[in-house]
């Protein structure tokens, strides 16, 4: 007997275990805002209540910002950059440096490599 037809295709079985991923995950921009905060206010040896007093923002929110646990605003983004003598623009522009260090070793490249295509083009 022929079957008329065809058995239906198995899923290919994957090659990571459940749970593991091959993909590396970029980092949160909310821990990457709150580690260059935290640098910077380390970097010029100030303290958490120092920085929150300059910014008008309690010091637990703030502390919750640099560990990354929070999503400021813009606003509040901004009174924590000028405590610390930074503009907002500085500040995303130290985070977005941070970014691009981290994750220079797994990038794809810009343009994808030639490849020649060998289809057929059908003109109308």
């Amino acid at each position: 007997m022929i079957p008329l037809r065809p058995a239906p295709a198995r899923p290919a079985p994957p090659e990571s275990g459940p749970g593991e991923s091959k993909e590396i995950k970029e980092p949160l921009w909310r821990d990457l805002i709150g580690e260059v905060l935290r640098h910077e206010r380390r970097a010029q040896d100030r303290t958490l209540k120092d920085v929150a007093d300059a910014a008008r923002i309690s010091l637990p929110y703030l502390s919750e910002i640099e560990r990354g646990r929070k999503e400021a605003s813009s606003e509040v983004l901004a009174a924590a950059a000028q405590a610390l003598g930074l503009g907002l623009g500085d500040l995303l522009s130290l985070a977005h440096g941070e970014l691009t260090r981290r994750t220079a070793a797994y990038r794809r490249p810009a343009t994808a490599p030639y490849r020649s295509y060998d289809g057929l083009c059908l003109a109308a």
